[in-house]
């Protein structure tokens, strides 16, 4: 979660509850690929999980620590 764009990406899906990787490339303004590494990461620390509906992947936060370091770092949640 070190890196700004997965922090972001956390902070999102906090607010959010669950979202796609296109609606987040085009929040983030970045390439998919580069979105999807990202996502890829957080996924194999146990931050996020995926969920599939049709041929989109939506995320979701899973993990309660991040949920407070994202609350701490951003304030409110």
């Amino acid at each position: 979660m070190g890196h700004p764009v997965r922090l972001c990406i956390v902070k999102n899906l906090a607010e959010r509850g669950e979202t796609n990787v296109s609606e987040m490339q085009s929040c983030l303004a970045m390439p998919q690929s580069t979105v999807s590494q990202h996502l890829a990461r957080l996924r194999a620390a146990g931050v996020i999980k995926p969920k599939r509906r049709g041929t989109e992947v939506y995320y979701q936060l899973v993990s309660e620590k991040a949920r407070q370091v994202v609350g701490i770092f951003f304030g409110g949640r």
